[in-house]
């Protein structure tokens, strides 16, 4: 497993519309690990493998509930003393995921994204959606989706059709969000 590079706005590789995944093997499973690893370490809830350069269909999402305040927990498996933050829960992945009937009611969630750092701005989107997807060993699964999890799939699913959240914003708004983010990279 390793952590690979998060390409982030405004890299033309963003736009990418990825290609679907025909291949399921040991490849496909050691990318989606990585895909895995870089988003826990970014302090991510979802992550499409386009935002680590690889333009193929496949999104893993992990809403962990979490809460980043949440006092980590004491930790003694290995015979030593330590802490570590609550464990991940509930890890997903999705590979050629479709959206099928989202909902005409539409709710605005603040969203941010990996790509797009310290950017945040509320997108209304469609409140529910069923989603159809494959797993890892290629079998199909649909579901309905709604809340957090609705949103957060549509957001990850913009991005293998090469849309940014920011691209829903007013023209104004985005470039705002992109001057944002150069003037914090500079400081940086």
């Amino acid at each position: 497993m390793a952590i690979r590079e998060i390409i982030e706005a405004p890299d033309p590789r963003l736009k990418t519309v990825s290609v679907p995944v025909e291949t399921f093997d040991a490849e496909l499973k050691a990318l989606v690990d990585d895909m895995f690893e870089t988003m826990y370490a970014a302090n991510g809830i979802g992550l499409a493998a386009i935002q680590i350069g690889i333009p193929q269909r496949v999104l893993v999402i992990d809403l962990q509930p979490d809460d980043p305040d949440a006092e980590p927990e004491p930790c003694d498996h290995d015979g030593h003393h330590h802490t570590h933050q609550p464990t991940k829960r509930e890890p997903r992945v999705f590979i050629n995921p479709e959206i099928l009937d989202p909902s005409v009611e539409t709710k605005a969630y603040q969203e941010g994204c990996l790509s797009v750092p310290d950017i945040y701005a509320d997108v209304d989107r469609p409140s529910t959606c069923r989603v159809r997807w494959q797993d890892l060993e290629g079998n199909a699964h649909e579901e309905a989706m709604d809340d957090m999890m609705a949103v957060c799939i549509q957001h990850e699913m913009d991005h293998l059709n090469g849309i940014l959240f920011i691209d829903h914003l007013s023209r104004l708004k985005r470039n705002m969000a992109l001057k944002k983010l150069d003037k914090m990279r500079k400081a940086a």
